[in-house]
């Protein structure tokens, strides 16, 4: 089981000061906030990539490659890689390179994108956002298994005796990811390449959330890739803790109440009843965190977003600080009970160690049903 977080690289407002970061600030903040995330023994940093205001994410391999250099053991991703207004041949090389640079320590997660006036900037139109996460993952996915590619489809220009370079490190794709906060069809993507399937549930019930991983753990068994309970899921979840659960409400309402997410909306005692956010203490958060097992069953990867809505740097440190100390109680109750048979979440050692020597390299193109 891997632990971590996640950011969307906002620029907020902090509505207890009126104070807003730079966007200098906030690219180092998250820096340093990967640093601790190391220090403190999790296992996977997130950055996300957007490319309107108020988000400084925009260059994800930029900052996975400086994190990388700053840091040993830290696994880093996305949250999310635009797969839609990304061309695949870019996302190809760039993580290519990465996955070099890091030795491996990296993976990715292949997200639609909801903002509509972005798609245009990159010559796209959103009402195709599926068909572009189909098509531009299948082409992605030949370009680092074979050599050589010749192809043509709807959403950019063909390709004839096209290699990507570099090739993948040790003949093997970085570990691909696909987060959905509500489109099946990208849940039935990721289950037709047996890819992991992130559910990123931070605004939705646990019904949803059920439902949706219930669905792919049912499509991954479909297409052969091994029992419902072997598939890979990750999920998302936010916590704001304290000492005691009174001083977190009450330091954590003002961020709630002006978020720009879901500030305005439903109250804070009802967002929290409802969703998967935590505020309490660090016991709450190890018990709330624990019970995402009972309604999608064991997973492989569990991160949380952390540093939003305007929570100055000095408190995100805290938190993951409090985080840290209940780091072993939340490693030993998901290990509690968990069957021999439910892999471990990706690696690159791993995936390199499973893959035969000579193995053929993967050369047909599937197109989800």
């Amino acid at each position: 089981m891997q632990f971590g977080i996640f950011s969307v690289g906002d620029v907020t407002t902090d509505p207890t000061t009126g104070r807003t970061p730079t966007e200098h600030e906030r690219i180092k903040a998250q820096v340093t906030i990967a640093k601790k995330a190391e220090d403190i023994g999790l296992d996977v940093v997130a950055v996300g990539q957007h490319h309107n205001p108020p988000f400084v994410a925009s260059s994800p391999t930029t900052t996975m490659a400086w994190i990388a250099a700053q840091t040993e053991r830290i696994i880093l991703s996305t949250s999310t890689t635009l797969i839609t207004t990304t061309d695949p041949v870019r996302i190809a090389e760039d993580y290519g390179t990465l996955q070099h640079l890091t030795d491996g320590r990296m993976d990715l997660m292949l997200g639609r994108g909801n903002t509509g006036p972005v798609y245009p900037w990159f010559g796209k139109d959103i009402r195709e956002g599926v068909n572009l996460a189909l098509e531009n993952y299948a082409l992605l996915r030949r370009l680092w298994t074979e050599d050589v590619v010749d192809w043509e489809g709807r959403f950019r220009t063909p390709l004839q005796g096209f290699t990507a370079t570099p090739r993948p490190l040790d003949g093997v794709a970085p570990f691909v990811w696909h987060g959905s906060i509500r489109t099946p069809e990208i849940a039935e993507q990721a289950a037709y390449y047996g890819d992991g399937f992130f559910h990123n549930h931070i605004f939705w019930p646990a019904s949803h959330t059920q439902q949706m991983v219930a669905f792919y753990r049912k499509r991954f068994e479909h297409y052969g890739h091994g029992t419902a309970d072997q598939a890979v899921v990750g999920l998302g979840g936010q916590f704001f803790i304290r000492r005691n659960s009174q001083d977190a409400v009450r330091e954590f309402r003002p961020y709630f109440d002006n978020a720009p997410v879901y500030g305005h909306g439903p109250s804070l005692e009802d967002f929290t009843q409802q969703t998967p956010l935590t505020v309490g203490s660090p016991q709450e958060l190890v018990e709330r965190t624990l019970g995402f097992r009972d309604y999608v069953g064991d997973y492989q990867r569990q991160l949380f977003l952390v540093d939003h809505a305007g929570l100055p740097l000095k408190t995100v440190l805290e938190q993951l600080d409090l985080l840290g100390e209940v780091l072993p109680d939340l490693r030993a109750g998901f290990a509690e009970g968990r069957p021999a048979h439910v892999p471990d979440a990706p690696t690159h050692a791993a995936r390199v160690a499973a893959t035969p020597a000579g193995a053929p390299v993967e050369t047909a193109e599937r197109v989800p049903a």
